[in-house]
């Protein structure tokens, strides 16, 4: 159903990760993202791949998870591997993460409604991975001000952004309906903003994890003015976005995710 218009190239992707629900809570508790998944697009087989959260946020930005089994600090998992946002900055392209409620630039401690385990450049030790966590990993402010408003506002969102919403407003701590509010509160800023307007931008909305211990489907949802009700039923998984994002810098797919289908190119867009 729907297709992919022809546009201008998609050279940008902001991401922003929901917790703990399977597709069909999510589209019954979130009416808001079901009108937009539905009304662009919507990956209908985006598997979920293990419990608990920490492992699922290093699949997508490491393509691995390293072992992890836990949710425990950096402290505990100092990680020598490259990340999708360490092969954006080598290729002096952009990238960003805006960490709802982060105290400072890549805190590497959980503090108040800012989990770190929802943060996972912070877990990547390299040189050169710390390097770019201190400058580029930020707290994210609100739909008013702050840096997330800024680079939407001034038309400089990264080529790979990821948005992390605090422990209440992506559903972990509080309802799905708080998390609905929260999209609607922010989506419709970024969608004023050039990236969007341009065509250039493309949104994805996904979760890291099921409900419980079991294995199921995550609600994703891909926005892009090119994208008119498209329903997608290739079978994808955090790893499809790891390889969307290198590819998107030109880089080469991280070990673990080599072998999947692109998100991007799954939709048309890349």
């Amino acid at each position: 159903m729907g297709a992919a218009k022809p546009g201008p190239n998609v050279t940008k992707v902001l991401t922003i990760v929901e917790e703990n629900s399977a597709s069909a809570s999510a589209a019954k508790g979130m009416p808001y993202l079901r009108s937009l998944a539905l009304r662009y697009g919507v990956a209908t087989r985006y598997a979920s791949l293990t419990h608990p959260s920490l492992p699922n946020y290093l699949e997508m930005a490491g393509g691995s998870s390293f072992g992890v089994r836990d949710d425990a600090d950096p402290a505990r998992h100092r990680l020598l591997a490259s990340s999708v946002f360490d092969a954006a900055l080598a290729r002096h392209r952009t990238a960003m993460t805006y960490a709802e409620g982060m105290p400072r630039a890549c805190s590497r401690v959980g503090s108040g409604r800012y989990a770190v385990k929802h943060n996972p450049w912070a877990y990547f030790s390299r040189p050169a991975s710390r390097a770019g966590c201190a400058t580029h990993d930020v707290p994210a402010g609100t739909p008013r001000s702050g840096r997330l408003h800024s680079d939407v506002v001034s038309g400089r969102l990264p080529q790979v952004g990821l948005v992390i919403p605090d422990l209440c407003h992506d559903a972990h701590d509080c309802s799905l309906r708080t998390a609905d509010s929260w999209l609607r509160s922010w989506l419709p800023v970024i969608m004023s903003g050039g990236d969007w307007r341009s065509g250039r931008l493309a949104i994805v909305v996904t979760f890291d994890e099921v409900e419980g211990r079991g294995k199921g489907v995550l609600l994703t949802a891909v926005l892009s003015p090119r994208l008119h009700g498209v329903r997608v039923a290739t079978l994808l998984s955090h790893l499809s976005w790891s390889r969307w994002m290198t590819d998107l810098v030109g880089a080469r797919p991280l070990p673990g995710a080599a072998r999947a289908v692109s998100l991007g190119r799954a939709f048309g867009l890349a």
